[in-house]
């Protein structure tokens, strides 16, 4: 799964580190769902689309294999 998420951050001028801080996850964990590494449970999905007011599905890529 592919995501939109280190695109949305920087337009918002935010660090990995602050970003962290907001959604209460490390920033280990920011940076492995940047990198692709890690996908988000549902919960944290959620609230990754609410603080970018937008739908899960515009951040989070799903492409069929």
């Amino acid at each position: 799964m592919k995501n939109r998420l280190e695109e949305l951050r920087k337009q918002r001028g935010i660090r990995q580190e602050e970003l962290a801080e907001i959604l209460q996850v490390s920033r280990q964990t920011i940076g492995s769902l940047e990198n692709g590494r890690y996908n988000p449970s549902i919960l944290l999905a959620f609230k990754i689309a609410r603080f970018f007011g937008t739908a899960i599905e515009d951040i989070f890529l799903y492409e069929e294999e």
